[in-house]
């Protein structure tokens, strides 16, 4: 539907974008399998295996950490574990990239926190992301950052926030322990 005009625009917008992700993440996030100029395809894949040694943060929790950003996660773990694949398609404009490339900075001083001592390695907006309104709105607050850091890491956020549902979940108990929602199949009606 395209065309081989539209076809090689948009590819060619989706490797400038992924090129232009990687450079400005560089110093924050190594970008793996780079050619020897530095220069990716239409995606990067982030390096983060080196931050469960600094400070004990893991691909997963950066990625649930973006939810508080009003972003989905980029594929996580493939194809190398505790990596992040970033894909910004041929529809993404700058605004949303340099949003996006904000969000990762902001989670990488998150980050250095954790590293310097100032947060502890368990008990860190990373560790706790996503935040759910409830959760920030308890009377109790027994975290070492304030609530303002979890719900609105950048100022941006105070306009339009995304509040996810749900909290993190126990994904390898999940995973291990599986059970269907679904209306048994007696109960329904036949058509």
């Amino acid at each position: 539907m395209m065309g081989a005009a539209g076809l090689t625009e948009a590819s060619e917008v989706a490797i400038l974008s992924a090129n232009y992700i990687s450079h400005r993440l560089a110093d924050a996030f190594p970008t793996l399998y780079a050619s020897a100029s530095g220069r990716v395809a239409h995606e990067c894949i982030l390096d983060l295996r080196p931050l469960k040694e600094s400070a004990g943060i893991m691909a997963e929790d950066v990625a649930k950490r973006l939810i508080d950003f009003g972003f989905h996660a980029p594929t996580l773990s493939f194809p190398v574990a505790n990596t992040l694949m970033v894909e910004p398609t041929e529809s993404e404009d700058l605004t949303e990239i340099e949003r996006f490339i904000e969000a990762m900075l902001a989670i990488r001083a998150e980050i250095a926190q954790v590293e310097s001592g100032q947060w502890p390695r368990d008990d860190n907006p990373l560790k706790h992301a996503p935040h759910t309104a409830r959760h920030v709105s308890q009377t109790e607050w027994a975290h070492p950052y304030t609530r303002e850091i979890a719900a609105y890491p950048v100022p941006g956020l105070r306009h339009a926030k995304y509040w996810s549902p749900v909290s993190r979940v126990d994904n390898v108990y999940g995973d291990r322990n599986l059970f269907c929602s679904c209306v048994p199949i007696e109960t329904t009606s036949e058509r």
